[in-house]
């Protein structure tokens, strides 16, 4: 009751706030052996998650997400939502479904999730559970459902930073997140389309050719939309496993 009691506040502020400064750099893994920079996107097992519904914001995200994944050729792309009136039980966007889902990869080449919701220091709202996805328990479940093979995650939300902090890491994973771990992010309010981190991700889908790429040009675009705002920069981050410093977006 009283992490709800929290987000209800939390979700006035959070119409401006998701809770110069020298951007940080590139978080990387030591070197290993670099895996395959090409899978194909037919071999892609994608999961894309709503964590929360107070807002359209995230649902759409992962709606255009999972358009612009199936229009490059991915065809295992599986979508969670926070509403129950719009989707049935098996996708509410709860812990055991998430769970499920991480962990059913099915033999393919490269795994990708993309989570969309509020969140804080300690990990990622889930609405239909009250609670947080938590840095570790997402490492259990990656590790779990997709092993060594070129895993991306993509973490959008308030603190969202901790998820590179706090363990994710692994030499086999490129993860993006909208702010750092001390930082809001911004456009979750209740009449906002998508959330700015989203909009600059889908915004630049079509232009990257690596993971990379992706979260540089994301990243620009959102210190736009922040500069315009007068706000706090979120300061999104950037791990790139050693193991898959060039992998392409699928489809690239």
């Amino acid at each position: 009751m009283l992490l709800r009691r929290v987000f209800v506040v939390a979700s006035f502020f959070l119409a401006v706030a998701c809770t110069p400064d020298t951007p940080p750099p590139v978080t990387r893994a030591a070197a290993v052996a670099p895996a395959a920079a090409t899978v194909p996107a037919q071999n892609w097992h994608a999961v894309l998650i709503a964590g929360d519904s107070a807002t359209p914001a995230f649902d759409n995200g992962v709606e255009e997400m999972r358009a612009k994944l199936q229009r490059r050729g991915v065809v295992d792309v599986t979508t969670y939502s926070a509403d129950p009136e719009s989707v049935p039980r098996d996708r509410l966007s709860n812990s055991s479904n998430i769970a499920t889902a991480l962990r059913g990869s099915g033999g393919k080449q490269a795994c990708f999730a993309f989570m969309t919701s509020h969140g804080n220091e300690d990990g990622f709202y889930l609405r239909p559970d009250r609670r947080l996805l938590t840095p570790p328990t997402l490492d259990r479940l990656l590790g779990e459902g997709c092993g060594a093979v070129p895993t991306v995650v993509i973490v959008s939300a308030c603190h969202s930073g901790t998820f590179i902090d706090n363990g994710v890491r692994k030499p086999n994973r490129v993860i993006l997140t909208a702010a750092a771990t001390s930082r809001t992010s911004f456009g979750c309010g209740a009449d906002d389309e998508y959330t700015y981190y989203d909009r600059c991700l889908l915004q630049q889908f079509d232009e990257a050719t690596t993971w990379g790429e992706l979260a540089s040009l994301t990243r620009t675009c959102v210190e736009g939309f922040e500069r315009k705002m007068g706000v706090r920069p979120s300061q999104p981050q950037l791990f790139v496993g050693a193991e898959v410093a060039n992998l392409r977006l699928p489809g690239r």
